[in-house]
């Protein structure tokens, strides 16, 4: 599926054939970061985030990049990804890979050189992210 960036956003319909790669890494360059899955049992050696009211845990260790997510009561994140999963692409430039897309919530900074978008695509959520490489994260 070769197609040209100037096409359309990767959330409008594009057909590909079973072995082509997703619009998005194939022809906008976005890359694989992570993939966050909602549980409400507490996992050991989870890591609160006191200011987001949310545990994490697997994301540092999982050679897949599986982060777990446990939400508590009065968390400001959005119920669709407090309830279903999401993928997560690093991109170049935020603002330019947001033009178009559904943000769920606004963009957020949630740590130094780290800038964070989610968007609706194909009902799902999708986060986006850049990294300053310059700065430490």
């Amino acid at each position: 599926m070769k197609n040209s960036k100037e096409q359309k956003p990767a959330d409008l319909q594009i057909f590909r054939k079973e072995d082509d790669l997703p619009f998005v890494t194939e022809e906008l360059g976005w890359r694989y970061h992570h993939m966050g899955i909602p549980t409400d049992k507490p996992i050991p050696g989870e890591k609160y985030l006191a200011h987001l009211k949310m545990y994490v845990k697997g994301f540092d260790t999982s050679p897949y990049g599986i982060e777990w997510m446990r939400f508590e009561e009065g968390c400001p994140i959005s119920d669709i990804i407090k309830t279903v999963p999401h993928i997560a692409f690093e991109v170049a430039d935020l603002g330019e890979a947001v033009k178009g897309r559904k943000l769920i919530g606004e963009m957020t900074s949630p740590m130094s050189g780290v800038k964070v978008a989610m968007i609706l695509a194909d009902g799902a959520p999708v986060e986006l992210m850049e990294f300053d490489r310059s700065r430490p994260c």
